[in-house]
């Protein structure tokens, strides 16, 4: 395997959205963006009691990207416009399709909040192409007993196919554009070579642990836990120096001009002024506080 070179390790700092504090390794100083990866936040550990919720996000609209929820630990009710109204679990992922406009809202369910808890996530989104920005909204909730799971040779590397294909295992998500999505799991000293795509774009975010990439960089948690590789080669190695979760993602760059604004993402000014006027004109639908 040659191995694709490390273009930019960056960090996991923490930002303020609100009254939610959480990390957002991208877009950072270091790392604008990874076509056609627009945002990644990581949220929590929150800890969740009748007395403190922090994580209750009312519906609020979507258009021109795709939400994805990773949820690491904890329980969340999703609810949309389109009628869907789902509980996510721990290990579970949601994928939402906003298209051409969808509301959500999200919170930790009532059965969690009064048995308390701690609540962790990943949100990630991922830009749609112009040719697609206006299709209908979807969403899929895949339950994490459900993934199908590729384990390395030496059976301490396993790794979630949540979407896309690896060594000829699919995802059961379906994509719009071409993407894989991994979770992985490996123990210490545990060692696996991935392969990516010569047309694809790819990342390593670190959730926890530390771990060595291509035998030279060290990620670790409140240090540097995201590195963006150049592309240049047909995979990456990763060994576990400690028991490691991590999110491996790659896809095929849009090359496309990026207007983003709040919860829009769209190629130009104009449509996103568009999106704000549907939004208030009730054209993403409805959905009750």
């Amino acid at each position: 395997m040659k191995k694709n070179s490390i273009k930019t390790i960056g960090r996991s700092d923490f930002v303020n959205m609100g009254p939610i504090r959480l990390r957002q390794p991208l877009p950072s100083p270091s790392i604008d963006m990874v076509d056609p990866f627009i945002l990644l936040h990581h949220y929590g550990p929150y800890e969740i009691s009748p007395k403190n919720n922090p994580f209750d996000l009312g519906p609020h609209p979507h258009r021109g990207f795709e939400p994805v929820t990773f949820l690491i630990q904890g329980e969340q009710l999703h609810r949309d416009s389109l009628g869907n109204e789902s509980v996510v679990k721990s290990g579970d992922v949601q994928w939402t399709t906003a298209g051409r406009g969808i509301i959500h809202a999200e919170a930790p369910t009532k059965a969690f909040v009064e048995k308390g808890g701690f609540i962790e996530g990943i949100q990630l989104w991922i830009n749609l192409p112009a040719a697609k920005k206006m299709l209908p909204a979807n969403y899929q909730h895949e339950k994490h007993e459900d993934f199908r799971v590729v384990t390395s040779s030496d059976e301490k590397a396993r790794i979630k196919i949540v979407a896309g294909e690896l060594n000829g295992t699919f995802g059961r998500i379906k994509t719009q554009t071409p993407v894989n999505a991994f979770l992985l799991q490996i123990e210490e000293s545990g060692y696996f070579e991935l392969d990516i795509q010569k047309t694809h774009k790819a990342l390593v975010y670190l959730i926890d642990g530390e771990v060595e990439i291509n035998n030279d960089a060290v990620l670790k948690v409140d240090d540097n836990q995201i590195i963006e590789f150049n592309q240049d080669g047909d995979g990456i190695s990763i060994k576990g120096i400690k028991g490691s979760k991590l999110l491996f993602l790659s896809g095929e760059p849009l090359n496309e001009p990026v207007a983003t604004y709040g919860p829009y993402v769209m190629n130009t000014q104009t449509e996103i002024l568009e999106a704000m006027r549907d939004y208030q004109m009730g054209k993403m639908g409805f959905l009750p506080a």
